[in-house]
């Protein structure tokens, strides 16, 4: 039996960006991943809305540090074969003012505690794949994040490129979710179903290739 923990925010909770509330267990991506695999597999989701790299927000509390509760997580879970983490796209909000390396080197903390857990089979590291965040759409004034995330676009066309470097330094697979799924038009940051269901199944294919 392999084990793998989804490690994320809103977009591995399944928050709609329809209707505000949480899609189905089979339609957001981890949900669709499991199903794409065999019995052999456990695919474990710990998505959290609002969760960033290391930041605790100021609005909702040390909670949505995702540092924090990472080691806690782990330990609960161990032992991971794989630890898929897909975190990013909170760190953009303004009230951060970080910048595209800052988020970057939040993620490279994130690694290295991964790295270093013992997590993984026998106390050892387990495998990971970093995934970068979608692309933001287009925030229109309609949209309840259109002020939370104003000017972030540019930052979030960096952070492919500087996740894939990350992972290369600490020896990690790496997803860029932007050549594979879109946000979605009605809030700009959301998965709509149908791009949960891309998603599960990028997943799926490097989860083979990993395990």
């Amino acid at each position: 039996m392999k084990t793998i923990l989804c490690f994320g925010d809103s977009n591995t909770w399944g928050y709609n960006p329809v209707t505000g509330e949480r899609l189905g267990p089979d339609i957001r991506w981890p949900g669709v991943l499991k199903n794409e695999l065999d019995d052999l597999y456990t695919v474990i989701e710990e998505g959290l809305n609002g969760r960033t790299t290391l930041w605790d927000d100021p609005l909702h509390g040390g909670f949505k540090n995702g540092k924090e509760y990472l080691i806690p997580c782990l330990a609960t879970h161990k032992p991971l074969d794989l630890v898929i983490l897909f975190l990013g796209t909170n760190d953009l909000k303004s009230r951060f003012s970080l910048t595209a390396s800052e988020i970057t080197n939040g993620i490279r903390v994130l690694l290295d505690l991964i790295v270093k857990s013992g997590s993984g089979i026998d106390e050892n590291p387990p495998k990971i794949l970093l995934v970068s965040p979608p692309l933001m759409g287009e925030l229109s004034p309609s949209s309840r994040f259109s002020e939370e995330f104003e000017g972030s676009n540019e930052k979030a066309e960096k952070l492919g490129s500087y996740f894939k470097q990350a992972a290369e330094e600490y020896n990690c697979e790496f997803l860029d979710s932007s050549k594979v799924v879109r946000a979605s038009d009605v809030d700009g940051i959301h998965l709509e179903a149908d791009e949960h269901l891309k998603l599960g199944r990028a997943m799926k294919n490097k989860v083979l290739e990993i395990l």
